[in-house]
């Protein structure tokens, strides 16, 4: 999920694509957020391009 946010992706988006519910990728967003220690998906992005996690 967390290269789906790198790509810019939105929860509707990511949601259709893992065929589970907007809710629950709020969820997880959330999660990913706290656990990197950021407080926005541009950060949790930037973080992952660094760490070469968006497989491009």
């Amino acid at each position: 999920m967390l290269e789906q946010l790198a790509r810019g992706r939105r929860n509707r988006q990511i949601a259709q694509e893992l065929h589970i519910s907007e809710s629950t990728v709020k969820f997880h967003v959330a999660n990913i957020l706290e656990k990197l220690g950021v407080t926005s998906r541009g950060e949790a992005a930037a973080l992952a391009h660094t760490w070469g996690a968006t497989g491009s």
